[in-house]
């Protein structure tokens, strides 16, 4: 059975899709008249814009907010939290392309617009700009508008827009949910020719909400467990430093509202030091650094560097020797992930974990927690998750291969669940190429 909210597959040439799609909106807008040649969450979108008497010559997006209001609005909405989610899991892509990101409050307002520059120029022309008002009832049929008033992940493609002015373009959009009372607050939209509306770009998306509803989740878990008691004086209480490893090569290490990017070196050693907090011998770090033996007089030296650039930072974060220690507790991500599995938060955790502990580093140390934190992760999944997260887990590049975790989304799918065939043909396409080596 179709997938009712993906697109309409590509059975013939650009050209007669769209002359298809154009007279089926024809008809519909001229006399509302039922047609076959459209979706039928496409038609009833139709039907609710004519219900508000949309003129579909003239329903176009109005400018909501102007740049004071908008700026001010952008740095209250809690969407401006997670954006950073948001721009490695797509908006980087969508760069390399040719597409563009928007992001949206719950009235279909966009808030946020990134991506291929000259594509975002182009959409500029009909109005697809920050502060524009792209909900259903302003313009009628479109992704991010139609994602809003269905509450549900749609595509919409070419002439299936209610304006004409639109039909050029393509668009996914999946509404964002608060994590604690589920209302919707905002949307997710990706704009651009037919790629837009790829079979994947849907799923893309789902994946990408969800990881930014938990990084939502997850940053009030941690400003929760940095409150004080209501018992204990009210005056601020300090936030322990983070280091920022997961997924890069330079470590990014926070304290006090401030940042600073690691060198890959720096990083490997401070995230030894995080993993063991009772210290080491200038012996063990050494071993722990270095892949050659007799590295002690190396690393002195190296210890020398990155005292100077964390003193300049943080003095009160500035390593200790005898043994080499961090003069503080620091939060290390990789830690946080381990700690959200031992809670059995498993979805938490997966959209934590942004990737392996420097993934660039052969450093004896860290290839040992790299492995130490993916074994974990991956048994835990297997082991406790429900279908959905481990299906998010097999869709990332550490998974992608995993005949293991393929075959157990498989089992733990309902036997009519549409998205057995999808497993089914991963499968076969991974024993298919590992054969062929």
């Amino acid at each position: 059975m179709r997938n009712p909210w993906l697109a309409m597959p590509f059975v013939d040439s650009v050209s007669e899709l769209s002359a298809r799609l154009a007279r089926a909106h024809e008809r519909v807008i001229s006399d509302g008249r039922s047609t076959g040649g459209v979706r039928q969450v496409v038609q009833e979108s139709w039907e609710r814009s004519l219900q508000l008497r949309l003129d579909p010559s003239t329903a176009s997006p109005e400018l909501a907010l102007d740049d004071d209001d908008l700026r001010e609005y952008r740095r209250s909405h809690p969407l401006s939290l997670v954006l950073p989610v948001v721009h490695r899991l797509l908006t980087r892509h969508a760069v390399d392309s040719g597409l563009i990101v928007a992001v949206g409050d719950a009235g279909g307002r966009l808030l946020w617009i990134d991506g291929d520059r000259a594509l975002k120029r182009r959409a500029e022309e009909m109005m697809f700009v920050e502060g524009a008002d792209w909900s259903e009832s302003r313009v009628g049929t479109s992704a991010p508008g139609t994602a809003l008033a269905l509450d549900h992940g749609i595509q919409i493609q070419r002439a299936e827009h209610f304006n004409p002015v639109v039909h050029p373009w393509s668009c996914t959009a999946v509404p964002v949910h608060d994590p604690d009372s589920g209302a919707v607050i905002g949307v997710i939209d990706i704009t651009g020719g037919d790629e837009a509306v790829a079979p994947h770009t849907l799923p893309l998306i789902e994946a990408a909400v969800a990881a930014v509803e938990a990084e939502m989740r997850i940053q009030r878990l941690d400003s929760a467990a940095r409150r004080p008691a209501q018992r204990e004086s009210a005056r601020p209480t300090a936030i322990a430093p983070a280091l920022h490893t997961l997924g890069r090569d330079h470590g990014t290490l926070e304290y006090q509202g401030r940042s600073i990017e690691l060198s890959p070196r720096h990083a490997e050693i401070m995230t030894i030091l995080a993993w063991h907090p009772d210290g080491l011998t200038a012996e063990r770090l050494a071993e722990l650094v270095y892949e050659s033996e007799g590295a002690n007089v190396t690393l002195r030296a190296e210890m020398v560097r990155l005292r100077k650039a964390i003193d300049a930072f943080a003095p009160k974060l500035t390593p200790l020797s005898r043994p080499y220690r961090l003069a503080r507790p620091v939060d290390l991500d990789a830690h946080r992930v381990l700690a959200f599995l031992e809670r059995g938060a498993h979805r938490v955790a997966l959209a934590a974990y942004q990737g392996p502990v420097l993934p660039a580093s052969a450093a004896p140390g860290i290839v040992g927690i790299r492995g130490e934190v993916r074994t974990r992760l991956r048994d835990a999944l297997l082991t406790d998750a429900s279908v959905e997260t481990l299906l998010g887990y097999a869709r990332t590049d550490e998974a992608a291969y995993d005949t293991e975790v393929w075959k157990a989304c498989l089992s733990l799918l309902p036997p009519r669940s549409p998205k057995r065939a999808g497993v089914v043909s991963r499968i076969e396409h991974i024993e298919a190429e590992v054969g062929a080596r």
